[in-house]
């Protein structure tokens, strides 16, 4: 029965949008504010101007950039309900193969950039307690959370989504209502709607580009937002920001009106945000903020899955075990994935060690993913035929836009950004590498047709001279038409070593995007001894190759098509099944005659893959039934049945 993999809409699906999307981004007011004020020079701090100018600067951010580059145009460019810069590549790729680059760069800083996310969020929060316990150990109960926050991954997204979803819609309602109260104080702060007074900001303020790099805070989840099209749906994600968006500018303009009527109180130590609280509300407020920072990493770190779980089926990343607690394809949890960004936070937190210190750093590696998104989107533009005279304003808009945050964080560079762009770096390499290194031995790979070496088999499964390897012998094809067959199989086959068997199999597996889905169809070659089988396996059924393959047998021994028996006399007369042999056949690169720069890039692929999870545990395969066999990468020889 074919399930339905549409996140459907309606409150459930609007509260899980909230839960899981909005974490990043509503949780910025925790810290922008803050960074603003000590951006701004001590004399400047407490000027109705400067202040109504940032926080004008903050709604026409969020404006710009989140709705309109986001919400209304980008989200148009899913591809099947899935999101992020990938899956906009994945729409272009067959036309614009060279833009891999773009996508590659835009997917690295992201990722990179999940990894302080979660560090500043947390830690922001924490900090927060110092106002009613000035000893706390911030350090010590950030690290415990952000333990806990990776450990509950496995539970999956929806089951994450439904209470995160409720808390975050509390925590939104919460900030709206104290932005409200706090924007009585000082009501004229509403004139911060009027663009002018952003521009006036950026003009009169002595290294406005270092107001700018904190601004750009506000904005840093809107990548996310994008990420995360396919665990939430559509229309639940625009419905879901306009409550959002409301109570984050309300909050902003309530933080900003405190500051502008209690100037005695504006320093480095004290955050705004927490300031708006009534005395009796500050330890409901801070516990809120905690809860709302443990969400808040939700949304990186999903986008983080969905993110390598299109790079594996783009060619761009190294497989590995992705696991599906739901029936919805776009709600995965992938251990390698989780338990290294877990590591990778800790460090950050033990590194940077204040909230501080990571706005300094925080942001830089976020505005080349936007810059690199925008690019691609100019370029799906051209895909679909978008007219000129409307794509090239609007790219150069954004790309206006996003080049300043980007001059403006690059002061971030020596303070910390270069913590991210270094770890972005390393993905970048793994990416460019495997893409590359891949294309580069596909080129050297061969298919020739089927025909001649199942003519072969049989006669080398009647030649009683050649040993017997096995009763039935298996191999994983990735030719998509049965008429083929890869070179690599045949020369194991025939050349290597002669391989006799009394049934040959050769199986195809195609994972399909419905999670149940399991059929197949069986191609004979010759009647009870060579077949091939074509499996449609559902993304939750698994790999389980060994167990779907004997399960299909039996079904076609019912049949009366194969005979499962072993053909050992001794064996045979007990009802003794006969003995299944996998083959994995491995290509290295051997004596080929190539440039130095491909010669290097197939050297570093076979590296990644060396250490990365191997065919045998992607197919789930029993390794005490496999042999590995490696042939030559450039398969010149001929098979000597031709």
């Amino acid at each position: 029965m074919k399930q339905q993999h549409k996140v459907p809409f309606g409150m459930m699906g609007i509260f899980m949008a909230i839960g899981i999307v909005y974490g990043d981004i509503g949780t910025s007011p925790l810290y922008v504010m803050k960074a603003i004020v000590n951006g701004l020079p001590a004399g400047l701090q407490t000027n109705p101007d400067y202040i109504i100018g940032a926080i004008s600067c903050i709604i026409w951010t969020l404006t710009l950039q989140t709705t309109i580059k986001y919400v209304i145009v980008t989200l148009r460019a899913d591809n099947r309900g899935e999101g992020g810069i990938l899956s906009l590549f994945a729409l272009i790729r067959k036309k614009y193969r060279w833009a891999y680059v773009i996508a590659i760069i835009g997917a690295s800083t992201l990722l990179a950039d999940g990894i302080i996310t979660p560090a500043i969020t947390v830690v922001s929060a924490i900090e927060g307690l110092n106002i009613l316990i000035p000893s706390i150990p911030v350090i010590p109960i950030a690290i415990a959370i952000i333990l806990a926050i990776f450990l509950i991954q496995p539970l999956g997204t929806a089951r994450l989504g439904k209470p995160f979803g409720r808390i975050m819609f509390l925590w939104f309602t919460m900030i709206g209502i104290l932005g409200v109260f706090a924007l009585f104080h000082y009501p004229m702060v509403i004139k911060a709607f009027n663009p002018m007074y952003a521009v006036k900001v950026l003009i009169d303020v002595p290294d406005a580009f270092l107001i700018l790099g904190a601004v750009f805070l506000c904005t840093t989840g809107a990548e996310a937002l994008y990420s995360d099209l396919g665990h939430c749906g559509l229309h639940n994600i625009r419905v879901s920001w306009v409550y959002v968006k409301s109570t984050l500018i309300l909050n902003y303009l309530g933080q900003g009106a405190w500051i502008l009527t209690h100037h005695s109180q504006v320093t480095t130590d004290v955050n705004p945000f927490f300031a708006i609280m009534p005395n009796w509300f500050s330890f409901i407020g801070v516990a809120m903020a905690t809860l709302a920072a443990i969400i808040a990493s939700q949304a990186l770190i999903s986008g983080s899955f969905t993110i390598i779980s299109e790079a594996i089926s783009l060619d761009l990343w190294p497989n590995i075990k992705i696991k599906y607690p739901t029936n919805i394809k776009g709600q995965m949890f992938i251990p390698q994935v989780n338990y290294a960004l877990m590591v990778l936070c800790t460090l950050i937190i033990l590194a940077f060690g204040s909230s501080s210190n990571m706005e300094a750093a925080y942001g830089l590696s976020i505005t080349i993913t936007m810059l690199m998104t925008t690019l691609l989107l100019f370029i799906y533009f051209q895909y679909k035929n978008v007219p000129l005279w409307v794509s090239i304003p609007l790219t150069m808009f954004f790309i206006t836009v996003e080049g300043s945050f980007f001059i403006a964080n690059l002061f971030k560079f020596a303070h910390g950004g270069w913590a991210t762009i270094l770890i972005a770096g390393c993905i970048f390499g793994i990416m460019f590498v495997w893409y590359n290194g891949r294309r580069i031995k596909n080129h050297c790979s061969t298919y020739e047709p089927i025909a001649p070496t199942i003519e072969c088999l049989q006669k080398i499964s009647m030649d009683e001279t050649i040993p017997k390897f096995a009763t039935h012998l298996v191999y994983v094809t990735r030719a998509k038409y049965p008429t083929d067959m890869e070179s690599k199989i045949s020369y194991s086959l025939v050349n290597k070593q002669p391989k006799r068997a009394d049934t040959y199999w050769f199986v195809y597996l195609h994972r399909s995007d419905e999670p149940y889905q399991f059929k197949y169809t069986v191609k004979t070659f010759v009647p009870g001894k060579m077949f091939r089988l074509d499996i449609h396996s559902g993304f939750k059924q698994g790999a389980h190759m060994d167990k779907f393959v004997h399960h299909i047998c039996k079904e076609m021994e019912e049949k009366g098509e194969v005979d499962l028996l072993s053909r050992y006399p001794s064996l045979r007369e007990r009802n003794i099944e006969g003995d299944f042999r996998f083959v994995v056949v491995e290509r290295i690169a051997r004596n080929l005659d190539l440039p130095p720069i491909k010669k290097t890039l197939l050297l570093l692929y076979y590296l990644i893959k060396k250490c990365s999870t191997s065919d045998t545990q992607i197919l789930d395969l029993d390794p005490s039934v496999v042999t590995k066999e490696y042939v030559p990468l450039k398969s010149v020889q001929q098979s000597a049945c031709k």
